[in-house]
């Protein structure tokens, strides 16, 4: 709409645009015949393809030029009294799912979504009365369905009690931090937040200038000491925490609770991946086990329902609720009734718990799968802690750039994500990335591994260790087997479970693993000339592997036919 092509004017043929363009004449073909169906352009016999006469009545005329980017700063600068600042520094790339190893959480393949269900639940709504209703924008009451719904059927399930009265719906988490932020903190509240810990959170807060004390996080999730004390809110991801998906510890729920009580501390407890628990039973929600009313608790329904949706909710205190719903009001006004009611049938009608039984079960297939794919291609520089939910957090060495591993690893078609964007400080002080199973499907994550697996050592470049052909230590040949036959062997799996092993005399080889000893696995070993090799049945896809053994002391390392180190393990023999 340039005026580039006046109207009534020829346009080119579209050989000759092709050409000139370098793109195929069928892409030419189809630009045109779309602008003639919008009516920018029209068809003549013989004649060719024209600007549609008249194209521009009824517009405004517009002569110049825009001003030039530079006028504009000057002119801006001043003005914008509010910065938001940077995004977060990663980003997925938009064609994510074009990538064939996408280990990304939070964005799910499309396999997962319940269609059918979802468009029963949709067209129910369309035919009721909220249809009439969720047009107009006049009130802001929620839709008492969904309300019912979610503290019936939701809520109970973490063990929350609450009343209509407690509850708001909410675009999403980003739009619940949101009005809890401008709602509760300003440059004089001081705010204890994990660290690592959210990135958007932290910008939320940096928006009203409010101080922010990073407290550290460990495998029991984030770490209740006396620098809690100089805070009036606390920001807390306990069931699945950003980024480790660590689970905050039952004892820690307590300890925090009690500070917080004594202290006359707020806490707000982002609970909007509550349902990316797929092994075990999940903990309590802190409100759950809160007595006096100071935990806000926010969730949502799973994003995987509809991306785009974004229904969310906050549970807390009549009086801060009806605040949010004012300030809801006044920001963005309510969330559509429509979709409001579309969530809550999708919810009575059954279809939720099926779809989550469902997820269950496929999120812990996928999360056993990546484990186990871990394990098995298992290097001497990654561990990690004990996980949960649908992540795992991979600790690499100094010598592993995790944003160099990011990108290498995204040309060859696989998606990590790096930590640093999860730290308040410019460089984390572990180097560490993420691996996720919502977007990836299972049988796809063996073989995505696998190459990042091959792509580390590359890194490495001189790091990784080697088979010394002259080492005293080696084992071969019959003094191997000797070793071997009778033997115990102790070790820690990737994911930091004990595991031990025991070679039977009569060849055969039996395992178990975890700390209650809950897998177990059995198979055979032998020898072959100066290789030592052992088959699972199940274990390490019961593939066959061989490698060449050193023991100095107790200490065995296993060598594999590369001669590359892979393994090491204590090793006890009937004689100790």
């Amino acid at each position: 709409m340039s005026g580039a092509f006046p109207p009534d004017s020829r346009l080119p043929s579209s050989r000759r645009l092709a050409g000139q363009l370098n793109v195929a004449r069928n892409t030419v073909v189809l630009a045109y015949e779309q602008l003639i169906e919008e009516g920018l352009l029209e068809s003549r016999e013989r004649s060719g393809v024209f600007v549609k006469p008249g194209i521009f009545d009824g517009r405004v005329g517009f002569h110049g030029s825009p001003a030039a980017s530079g006028e504009l700063d000057a002119r801006w600068r001043g003005r914008i009294r509010t910065e938001i600042g940077q995004r977060p520094r990663f980003q997925w790339p938009g064609d994510w799912q074009r990538h064939p190893y996408p280990f990304i959480d939070g964005h799910f393949d499309a396999s997962l979504y319940p269609t059918a269900q979802w468009r029963e639940a949709s067209r129910m709504a369309l035919g009721a009365r909220i249809v009439s209703d969720g047009t107009v924008t006049e009130g802001d009451a929620d839709d008492p369905a969904l309300v019912e719904e979610i503290r019936s059927k939701m809520l109970p399930r973490r063990g929350i009690i609450a009343t209509p009265e407690q509850i708001l719906i909410t675009l999403g988490e980003q739009n619940a931090l949101f009005l809890l932020t401008q709602l509760l903190t300003d440059e004089a509240v001081r705010v204890v937040m994990e660290e690592p810990g959210n990135p958007r959170m932290r910008q939320l807060l940096a928006l009203r200038k409010a101080p922010v004390i990073h407290q550290p996080v460990d495998e029991n999730g984030m770490v209740i000491s006396s620098r809690l004390d100089a805070a009036q809110l606390i920001y807390v991801t306990p069931s699945h925490q950003v980024p480790t998906a660590c689970t905050m510890a039952t004892q820690r729920r307590r300890a925090l609770l009690k500070k917080a009580r004594e202290l006359d501390q707020l806490v707000i407890e982002d609970d909007f991946e509550h349902e990316s628990n797929f092994l075990g039973q999940p903990h309590p929600a802190l409100r759950s086990m809160d007595t006096d009313n100071r935990v806000i608790y926010l969730s949502a329904l799973p994003k995987v329902l509809a991306p785009g949706l974004r229904i969310g909710f906050i549970v807390a205190a009549p009086e801060l609720i009806r605040e949010a719903r004012r300030l809801r009001q006044l920001v963005i006004g309510r969330p559509s009734l429509l979709n409001q009611r579309t969530a809550a049938l999708f919810l009575s009608l059954g279809h939720y718990d099926a779809f989550m039984a469902r997820m269950h079960q496929e999120m812990s297939r996928r999360w056993l799968a990546l484990r186990d794919a871990l394990n098995h291609y298992r290097a001497n520089f990654v561990t990690m802690p004990n996980q949960g939910g649908s992540v795992f957090w991979v600790l690499c060495p100094d010598h592993v750039d995790v944003e160099t591993l990011a990108r290498e690893a995204a040309k060859r078609g696989i998606l990590i994500e790096p930590d640093t964007h999860y730290y308040a400080g410019s460089r984390s002080s572990r180097n560490c990335f993420r691996l996720g199973v919502t977007s990836i499907p299972a049988d796809r994550i063996r073989e995505g591994v696998r190459l990042l697996h091959e792509l580390m050592w590359e890194l490495t470049g001189g790091a990784a260790e080697f088979l010394d052909e002259n080492d005293p230590a080696r084992l071969r040949g019959a003094a191997l087997e000797r070793t071997m036959r009778g033997s115990t062997w102790s070790y820690k799996t990737v994911y930091g479970d004990p595991a031990t092993f025991e070679l039977h005399p009569d060849g055969r080889l039996s395992g178990l693993a975890g700390h209650a000893n809950e897998e177990w696995d059995e198979g055979r070993w032998w020898v072959e000339g100066d290789l030592w090799c052992r088959q699972w049945k199940q274990w390490a896809y019961g593939e066959p592997a061989r490698y060449y053994i050193t023991l100095q002391g107790q200490q065995l390392r296993l060598y594999n036919t590369g001669k590359r180190l892979a393994d090491s393990a204590i090793l006890q023999t009937p004689s100790d």
